[in-house]
């Protein structure tokens, strides 16, 4: 099966959307269980989203591409949504891959 790169664009940014939308919905989980876990939270999906703004030559600073992610200001989400990490997530990150710098 082919896909044209205009459809394969607009299938790639509906199911990114898609993405975010389920985050935003999930505040019961935790971006460090997503790193521990999967090796990328909501941070990374903002980070990457701002190095694609910057290679474009866009204007997007952290806080909004972190806005554009959770769906309002990372602090309101923050204070929210965010709890304390328990030791055990805290181990667990330390050790993973992503605690390590390798994601």
């Amino acid at each position: 099966m082919s896909i044209d790169a205009k459809t394969q664009l607009e299938l790639e940014a509906a199911a990114f959307r898609r993405l975010v939308s389920h985050l935003r919905n999930r505040t019961d989980v935790q971006n460090i269980d997503m790193m521990n876990l999967a090796g990328f939270c909501r941070n990374c999906l903002s980070n990457w989203m701002k190095d694609a703004a910057d290679e474009r030559g866009v204007a997007l600073d952290k806080d909004g591409a972190r806005a554009l992610v959770y769906g309002m200001p990372f602090e309101e989400w923050k204070a929210k949504y965010q709890t304390e990490a328990t030791p055990e997530q805290k181990a667990a990150f330390a050790n993973s891959p992503a605690g390590k710098g390798q994601h």
